[in-house]
């Protein structure tokens, strides 16, 4: 598999541990004392996301500029 197919699958299920993450985060905030360091779960795979998406955002740019064939 190519890098760009390895990132976007990365990015697709940090994406689904961010929801589940903030999903946690609110159902805690119901709870009566939750838990401060609940509200940091998120961050973890927030970075993670910018990271990988700012990857697959310059990646058109860069193939282009590099001289390549179009990404599909």
């Amino acid at each position: 598999m190519k890098w760009n197919k390895w990132v976007r699958q990365i990015h697709r299920w940090v994406s689904i541990a961010f929801v589940v993450t903030v999903v946690v985060a609110f159902v805690a905030v119901g709870q009566a004392e939750p838990a401060e360091w609940v509200f940091y779960l998120p961050l973890l795979p927030l970075a993670l996301l910018l990271l990988s998406g700012l990857y697959l955002f310059v990646l058109p740019y860069a193939n282009r500029w590099r001289g390549g064939r179009r990404a599909a």
